[in-house]
Order: structure tokens, then C-alpha cells, then sequence
């Protein structure tokens, strides 16, 4: 198949592209580096060094003789994105291109209204794009588990049939996102459900758990090839961060008492699950909805097992809660149905300790480009504005999180291929045929 991966620079877009290709598969990357930047503007960085594109793309032709197509642009573009996918003429379109941080969109209402404007926008550009120019493609949309919140019944996949008054249908399931970030995920879900509906479009929303985990087969055969691994506080995920502050030596950071519960899958299952939506594609007209998880954790679920695997490595892990800067349930009711993909052939890799402790062997192995303050809690959900122009501060983080005897009394020190403009876009359908 002919795939078009949006993102494909970022954490799972830069996976999936890799294995997408060593299975076979024509593919093209979308993406304008923007997730560089948002960690030189937030002072963050990924800990594992990671390489220029270009240099990744032509590390893996050199070492499997695929070649990716780059394709540089904004999705927020329509003239670049349009004719990117006039040049590429994809089957199937994989949009991994949004901000996808929940504490990003909440900083301030810059944040907010950037990150609406660039996930709504960019979504809109592609259904126009794909109606206008290649109708039949498939849209694979990475969504979120947050779309459907902690709801005191159980989550179906995308549909629940209701009665009321005597009457019975079909509905899409109620939506009850917890931040700026996943209500902009609610709206691409409402627009591309629309658009399919009028212009027969067909698209898959994988509506995706916490992804963990930084290897896969692919990412594996060389350094230049090795994928993110965030633990900050903003696009850092729960189980990267306590993996990170076991082989630090630093506390586990729990928020409020820790039952917060969510579906949770291994990077390696985002990259199966995508081929298995795109080898799988929806009907013209038919929008559905893939819950994309495999098992389901609470945060202190995980910061039990992280403990449990530091001590078999040696590590003293202990554990402290802090006031949870989120507007969320820290104790609820939480089940989720997730058996399509299963169904389609998907074979679960589970949360083991051996893939805890490869996790933490990664953090120990960088241990030298942790930055500690950058995974203390900054983004207050119930602050219109956070100031987060002086983060190493251990007092600014204990006012913001009325916290301030806790924070202080373990805040640690920092430790000391081929690329196609928007114009040029056009040029590459001779090429991209071949």
C-alpha cells in the first residue's frame, strides 16, 4: 500500500513510518518539525538524543534499502498539504500531525487556542484535501481514550446503543474530555464523522491509551534510528516519568491519591494497530471507532510496579503524592471495552518486568541528560495562566501547587533524506510513482 504518515517525526508517527515500511509499504512523511521546537520552547528535551530526519531517513535506507519519501510542511497549509497528497497519491493517510499534550494546551490561552486551532484546522484541511483529491483514501486519525473522560459506566468503542422514551438507536458514545487538548480530539471526531457522512469518506478513529515503551524492531537497528522517550511534564507519560525518577534516585511523583485510571498499550502495538486499520479499511461513508488499548492501569498501580522492578535492579524507589494539578476523578470507575482490533489479529505485547527494566536500563543509560525540574508539575488545570518562565524554582512550583513543604523536601538539582518544500510538492508526483 501507498501510506502517507502526518507527524512522522513525532514519537509514534516516526515508529510507525519504520515498521509500515519494513513490512512492504510505499511511504511518504508529512511533517514541519514543529515537536523540536516546542522543546526548545519549553526547555525540555527527550531523553534519548535524537538525530536530524534527514539524517534518520538516510540511516534507514542505508540499512534496509527502503527508502521515505519527506515531504516538509504545516497541515494548517492547504496549498502544501493538498498537493502533497495530489504527489504522493496515498490508499490510506496516517495523521499522527497534532499537538498532542493535555498540559501544553492548558498553560495559558495561547496554548489552548494554538493547539485547537492547529488539530481542528489541520484535520479540516486534510477531509477537504482527501475529498478534493483523492476521495477513495482511507483515513487512519490517531484519537484519544480521553475523548469519553471517566464515565460511571462502561466505554463501548466509539458507539453505544441507547433507549429513551420508548424509543432505541445508535448514538456516538458521550464525550467528557479533561482538557483543551482532548476536547480539540472531540471535535476532529464530530468533523471527520461529518464528513464521511456527506462526502463518503471512509475513516478509522483509534481512539489510543498512554503509549509506553521507545523500542520496536526497526527503532532497534541503530542509534540514528532511536525513537523519543519524554519525561517531562508535559509530554512526558506517567510511566516514561517514573521510569526516569527510579534511575535518578528521585521520588515517583503521584498526583493526589493515584487512582486515576487509564488504558495503557506498548509502542509496539501502535505500530501493529495501525497497519491492521489500514490492511482493514472502513467502508465509503463509514466513520468507526477503535478503542486502542490493551491493558488498563491506575497511576499508582504503575508506580508500584516501577518500585518493585528498581528494587530488583537495585535502585531505592520510594514514593511521594502531590496535590494533582489536573481537574480529574483520583478515584473512579473505569472500564473500557477494546476487542475490535483484537478481532482484526492484533497479538498484545503486555507491561512485563522485563520491559520495565529495559525501560529504566534506558533511563540509566542517559542518566546524564536528565533535567529533574522539568518533571515537576508546573501547569495548574484551575490557572488560566501558568508562568512557567522560572521552572528550576522549587518555591514557584510549591505556591502554584500550594504544595510547597513536599516539593522542596525532594525537588532535585539538574544534573549537570529528502526533503520537499509546500512548492515543491508538486514536483514529486513523477517520483513518487516510481
Amino acid at each position: 500500500m501507498r501510506i502517507a504518515v502526518l507527524g512522522g517525526d513525532g514519537y509514534c508517527g516516526w515508529a510507525t513510518a519504520l515498521y509500515l515500511s519494513k513490512k512492504g509499504h510505499t511511504i511518504a512523511i508529512a511533517d514541519n518539525f514543529i515537536r523540536r521546537q516546542w522543546d526548545h520552547e519549553l526547555g525540555a528535551q527527550t531523553l534519548t538524543p535524537i538525530r536530524p530526519l534527514s539524517d534518520r531517513l538516510k540511516a534507514w535506507q542505508e540499512l534496509t534499502g527502503n527508502r521515505i519519501e519527506l515531504f516538509v510542511g504545516d497541515v494548517t497549509d492547504y496549498e502544501f498539504l493538498s498537493s502533497a497528497i495530489k504527489a504522493f497519491e496515498p490508499d490510506a493517510v496516517v495523521h499522527f500531525a497534532e499537538q498532542r499534550a493535555a498540559p501544553y494546551s492548558m498553560i495559558d490561552r495561547k496554548h489552548a487556542v494554538f493547539t485547537q486551532v492547529n488539530n481542528v484546522v489541520g484535520t479540516l484541511n486534510l477531509l477537504f484535501a482527501l475529498r478534493e483529491v483523492q476521495p477513495d483514501c482511507h483515513l487512519v486519525k490517531l484519537g484519544t481514550m480521553g475523548e469519553y473522560g471517566t464515565p460511571n459506566f462502561d466505554i463501548e468503542e466509539g458507539y453505544i446503543t441507547i433507549e429513551h422514551n420508548g424509543r432505541k438507536d445508535t448514538v456516538p458514545y458521550p464525550k467528557q474530555p479533561g482538557s483543551f487538548y482532548h476536547l480539540s480530539k472531540v471535535h476532529d471526531s464530530h468533523n471527520i464523522m461529518f464528513a464521511c457522512k456527506i462526502w463518503g469518506l471512509r475513516a478509522t478513529d483509534l481512539n489510543q491509551g498512554v503509549v509506553y515503551g521507545t523500542m520496536t524492531d526497526e527503532v532497534a537497528l541503530d542509534d540514528a534510528l532511536i525513537n523519543r522517550f519524554d519525561y517531562d511534564e508535559i509530554f512526558g507519560t506517567v510511566l516514561n516519568r517514573f521510569c526516569v525518577q527510579a534511575a535518578n534516585g528521585t521520588p515517583l511523583t503521584v498526583y493526589g491519591k493515584g487512582g486515576q485510571t487509564r488504558g495503557f498499550l506498548d509502542i509496539r502495538d501502535t505500530v501493529r494497530c495501525i497497519e491492521i486499520a489500514c490492511l482493514n479499511p472502513a467502508e465509503p461513508r463509514e466513520f468507526r471507532v477503535f478503542n486502542q488499548f490493551t491493558e488498563q492501569f491506575s497511576v499508582l498501580d504503575l508506580a508500584r510496579m516501577v518500585q518493585a522492578a528498581g528494587k530488583q535492579m537495585g535502585l531505592e524507589v520510594s514514593v511521594v503524592h502531590l496535590p494533582d494539578p489536573r481537574v480529574e476523578s483520583e478515584e473512579h470507575y473505569y472500564n473500557a471495552k477494546h476487542s475490535k482490533l483484537i478481532d482484526l489479529g492484533l497479538k498484545p505485547h503486555f507491561l512485563s518486568d522485563s520491559l520495565l527494566d529495559s525501560l529504566m536500563n534506558i533511563a540509566v543509560r542517559y542518566r546524564d541528560r536528565i533535567d529533574a525540574s522539568s518533571m515537576m508539575p508546573r501547569v495548574n488545570w484551575r490557572k488560566a495562566n501558568n508562568d512557567r518562565r522560572t521552572p528550576e524554582k522549587a518555591a514557584t512550583v510549591a505556591e502554584k501547587l500550594e504544595a510547597e513543604t513536599v516539593v522542596r523536601e525532594f525537588l532535585p538539582v539538574k544534573n549537570d533524506g529528502n526533503r520537499r518544500t509546500a512548492r515543491g510538492a508538486k514536483s514529486l508526483a513523477g517520483t513518487a510513482k516510481r
